[in-house]
């Protein structure tokens, strides 16, 4: 007998009414992609936009810490959970069903967890639904692939030769799918690099641009007013201009 997942037909509904889903991914821990997807966020929303934050990263969320909200109560269901309201954008985490306490998940465990998310939050009308996710080649980047084949990947990594190899596997695995990919940022940048000419040689994914390296970034994590004033975020804001 063949199961029936009943609950990933409901997941295109949840979505439909999403213009853009962007999937913010790095084959390497470490390079700011939790960073760079709650900023990418607030300032599409500072922009006027309609903007959802998932963050999808199950052992370490980090975006509540970013924008400064904590995981009190558990989120309310009546067919279907509304997104919190944090800083004009609707965000939801895994979070706020575990209360920030560590968990470990098999792949299994894994999968539905994120079926699970998908299928019951109610995103409405957005014009861009930002997804933090988890770091690394996974399940998770195998479910998204699977159950929001619109999502385009924007990929991180950092101008270090540690982070080149596992950000070109990732691409090389997005590519395998035939993924669609908006392109890649190199963040923390304090000097010159040869990434553009290295990694993504030969593999026709477009080069965004980098972002500058500041050491003012921390002290702005918890407040996203103060984010938005940083020059991490107005590197990032000429980048996202060709969203």
């Amino acid at each position: 007998m063949i199961r029936v997942e009943p609950r990933t037909s409901v997941i295109e509904k949840r979505v439909k009414d999403v213009n853009r889903i962007i999937a913010v991914a790095s084959g390497k821990g470490g390079v700011g992609k939790s960073m760079v997807a709650t900023t990418l966020a607030l300032n599409l929303s500072d922009r006027g936009k309609k903007v959802g934050l998932l963050d999808l990263d199950i052992y370490g969320p980090s975006s509540h810490i970013i924008l400064g909200t904590r995981p009190d109560g558990f989120p309310e269901e009546d067919n279907g959970i509304d997104p919190y309201t944090v800083s004009s954008l609707k965000f939801m985490s895994i979070v706020y069903f575990t209360q920030d306490k560590p968990g470990a998940f098999r792949g299994g465990d894994i999968t539905n967890i994120i079926i699970e998310l998908l299928a019951i939050i109610q995103w409405r009308d957005l014009d861009y639904l930002v997804i933090d996710m988890p770091p690394g080649i996974g399940d998770e980047v195998l479910d998204i692939l699977s159950y929001l084949s619109r999502a385009e990947f924007l990929v991180i990594t950092t101008p270090s030769k540690v982070a080149y190899g596992p950000v070109e596997k990732l691409v090389r695995i997005l590519l395998e799918y035939d993924a669609k990919i908006f392109g890649v940022i190199e963040n923390m940048k304090h000097k010159d690099s040869s990434f553009d000419s290295t990694m993504l040689n030969g593999l026709h994914i477009p080069y965004l641009g980098s972002i500058g390296f500041d050491m003012s970034v921390e002290d702005a994590v918890g407040s996203p007013r103060d984010l938005l004033k940083t020059e991490f975020s107005k590197d990032l804001e000429q980048i996202i201009r060709k969203l």
